[in-house]
């Protein structure tokens, strides 16, 4: 079985993080990607230069057009961009009985706002269509208003989500301090942590983009989430070790 995942996302010009990066890790990991593109951002490795957003009926539409015709096995949504856009894709999503991976793109990797001030409230409205939200340590500490210090404190947010409507949520460690890297699984049954060794780079653009898609491969799969999890986080280490080091500044991943 090839798995269809379709992703609602950004482009990134210079194809390391968005939907040049979904696309890559899903036909890395054996699966078939279709694209319903929410924006166009000019970058590279330095950073964000613009962004031009897609209508939201346009990017509806890219939605429909794809679950009509050739179905889906799990979506994977990215950047949104306002609350507009979000209200439409939730609005898509409701009622589709599929996994769905939200990655709540907030902050570019050079820094450039992704997610308007507005539109962070009308995110709660994805939580509970959501099979796993995977957020950063940043982009949890804007959903909860928590601030992060440790890992007792990642976990801590976490639940907070979950008593804001996720059904479970994948807290993402690598912008802890540390050798290692700890990434929180936590459920409304309990919680599961995984770890692995940091790798010093600076070749780290589109990792969240990475390990999103990949866990929806898995999904799509019919893996159990921490299955799907485990097999991404591998796949995104893996990424990191195989980057080509191209740019000047935050470089691309690598296809393992």
């Amino acid at each position: 079985m090839i798995p269809r995942i379709l992703i609602v996302a950004g482009s990134d010009s210079s194809g390391g993080a968005g939907i040049q990066a979904d696309l890559r890790t899903i036909q890395a990991l054996g699966g078939y990607g279709m694209t319903a593109i929410t924006a166009v951002t000019v970058q590279n490795t330095l950073g964000v230069s613009a962004v031009h957003a897609i209508p939201p009926e346009i990017v509806a539409a890219q939605m429909q057009a794809c679950l009509d015709d050739i179905g889906a096995d799990a979506v994977k949504i990215g950047m949104l961009g306002d609350a507009a856009l979000i209200a439409t894709v939730a609005g898509a999503l409701r009622g589709l009985k599929l996994p769905i991976v939200l990655d709540p793109v907030m902050v570019a990797k050079g820094g450039a706002v992704l997610l308007a001030d507005e539109a962070v409230a009308a995110l709660f409205a994805l939580l509970p269509l959501a099979t796993v939200v995977t957020p950063n340590t940043p982009e949890l500490a804007a959903l909860t208003g928590i601030e992060i210090e440790d890992e007792a404190d990642v976990v801590l947010s976490a639940q907070e989500l979950i008593g804001q409507g996720a059904r479970a949520v994948l807290a993402k460690g690598g912008h802890m301090p540390g050798d290692e890297i700890a990434d929180w699984l936590v459920t409304r049954d309990g919680q599961t942590r995984f770890t692995s060794q940091r790798i010093e780079t600076r070749h780290t653009h589109g990792t969240g983009c990475t390990l999103a898609s990949a866990v929806a491969v898995g999904l799509g799969r019919g893996l159990e989430l921490a299955e799907a999890v485990r097999i991404a986080r591998d796949h995104v280490h893996a990424a990191i070790l195989a980057a080509p080091g191209f740019g000047a500044g935050h470089g691309p991943l690598g296809v393992p």
